[in-house]
Formats: C-alpha cells, sequence, structure tokens
C-alpha cells in the first residue's frame, strides 16, 4: 500500500479510563461535585450531610449560580466529572429554565439555583439539622506557587 505523503493525516486519541476498586463515599463524590461547580464560577457551596434525615439520598451539594448559561455549564461539569468516578445521572430536573436544576446521582443531589430562587427556597435552613461537610474552594490563584 503507497501512503500519500500529501493527504493530510488524522490523530484519533483515545481516552483510556482507569479501573479502579476504591468506592468513592458519596462525601468525597459530593466534593467532587462542588470542585467542578467551583471551577465554572459557582458560588456559595455548601454540602450537607443528609444520611440521617432523609432515606433517599445521602448528600446534598448546593450551589450559586449567576446566570442560566452558567448553571447548564456547570451542571455538564459537574456530570462529566462524576462519569470519571463511575457515576452517571439517574434523573435530571430544572434545565428548560435553568432557575434550579437538580441532578439526582442515587446517594447524591447537585441543587444549582439562581441567586433569587437560593434565597427563596433556603434549601440550608430548610435542611438546618443536616451537619455540613467541610469543603473549600481551591485557590487557583495560589497554586503556582
Amino acid at each position: 500500500m503507497i501512503l500519500d505523503s500529501a493527504r493530510p493525516t488524522r490523530k484519533v486519541i483515545i481516552k483510556e479510563q482507569l479501573a479502579t476498586d476504591v468506592e468513592i463515599s458519596p462525601a468525597d463524590l459530593a466534593k467532587v461535585a462542588a470542585d467542578a461547580i467551583d471551577a465554572k464560577k459557582g458560588s456559595e457551596v455548601v454540602i450537607l450531610d443528609m444520611s440521617d434525615l432523609i432515606g433517599i439520598v445521602d448528600v446534598f451539594v448546593i450551589a450559586t449560580g449567576a446566570s442560566k448559561r452558567r448553571i447548564s455549564t456547570m451542571i455538564e461539569e459537574v456530570d462529566q466529572r462524576l462519569r470519571g468516578h463511575g457515576r452517571r445521572k439517574l434523573r435530571i430536573e430544572g434545565l428548560d429554565t435553568c432557575e434550579w436544576v437538580l441532578a439526582d446521582y442515587g446517594d447524591l443531589a447537585v441543587h444549582i439555583l439562581m441567586e433569587d430562587a437560593r434565597r427563596f427556597y433556603a434549601l440550608e435552613r430548610l435542611w438546618g439539622d443536616a451537619p455540613r461537610i467541610p469543603w473549600e474552594p481551591v485557590d487557583t490563584c495560589n497554586s503556582h506557587s
């Protein structure tokens, strides 16, 4: 077979997923989601341990988005990062308006709300008995030092 050297070639990149026997906890999964939200300019990120309060989910991640487009981008980033840990969302609601988007990952629920909706529904106050799981945003300004 003769190859035409004048013809452009395409590079194919194959993503390899690493197999792991380590199961990530719902709290650590929530931190992955929180990091994803933070990376896409989400604010007021809170992680609540719901395991002793309701039987359908272990952890809530609650965050605020500045615009509908930004909320959509945050959800996409959360989904991509959680897929990297073998998780797929079971259901998503609210993408049509992006006022309050809820992504259900089984033992993790991710809530991203517009500021007005966040104040109105006050999920942290509603679930005030839920312990907060510590999480801090990555300081990208000092990460190069």
